[in-house]
């Protein structure tokens, strides 16, 4: 109660909270308050100023969102290799760069047919494997500042036409738990992918199949409870929590 009551005063515009401030904010013994304070100044979660305030100590959260991205590395790894091997169709993991994606993982197996590494390498978010997902969570003012800039250039025969467009896809995709990038990125290649969220609730990455439209879009559904197994199991190495 006297970490959530600093924060408080964080929230609040306050640099922090000295003992009787704090003690003060809860109705609580000053002494009470004082010891909690302290203890939660060991636990690394507070420190005290020059001034005798409590202020919240954000090298937690810095170790914390550390941890996330190695985990997303090694663990991402794991569920590549695994969704890659129950599908046998190549497995990417991407990011949200500006208004493109860029894959940072994948697991191709031999027989998925798709030639050369997309590791490192930038591709529209309007139209990529990964584009509806790693803006899942976007407001829609948010989605249209990405895009404020892009001219939706036509890459397959049913690339999105405008960013109403997009959004439109991305409702479907929401309603239906996974998205579905049937020849937007290029003719003949077809895509499913899910978010992936931290411990923070945030969009940190998205995990995707990407295969050959005529032998992936008639397995969707096993594959797509595959996807969805998997996104779900790293969001629970990275710390994520569903709300109830």
């Amino acid at each position: 109660m006297a970490l959530f009551a600093v924060g408080a005063r964080h929230a609040a515009g306050h640099p922090g909270g000295t003992v009787a401030e704090t003690a003060a904010d809860l109705g609580k013994d000053r002494s009470q308050v004082s010891r909690s304070l302290r203890t939660a100044e060991h636990e690394g979660f507070l420190r005290k100023t020059s001034q005798r305030t409590y202020s919240l100590d954000w090298s937690v959260l810095t170790d914390a969102q550390l941890l996330t991205e190695r985990r997303l590395q090694s663990d991402g790894g794991t569920a590549l290799d695994t969704l890659a091997e129950e599908t046998d169709e190549a497995c990417f993991l991407g990011v949200l760069h500006g208004d493109s994606t860029v894959t940072i993982g994948e697991s191709v197996p031999a027989s998925s047919n798709l030639v050369g590494s997309w590791l490192g390498r930038p591709y529209p978010a309007y139209c990529s494997d990964a584009g509806q997902a790693v803006l899942w969570e976007a407001s829609e003012a948010e989605v249209r500042t990405v895009f404020a800039d892009v001219a939706f250039v036509r890459h397959g025969p049913n690339t999105p036409a405008d960013v109403d467009d997009f959004l439109a896809r991305r409702g479907s995709a929401r309603k239906r738990g996974y998205s579905i990038v049937d020849e937007e990125a290029e003719p003949g290649l077809y895509s499913l992918a899910v978010p992936v969220r931290d411990f923070k609730g945030d969009v940190v990455a998205a995990l995707q199949i990407v295969g050959i439209r005529d032998r992936l879009e008639p397995r969707r559904e096993a594959c797509a409870d595959a996807l969805v197994a998997q996104g779900a199991w790293l969001e629970q190495r990275l710390g994520y929590r569903p709300q109830p």
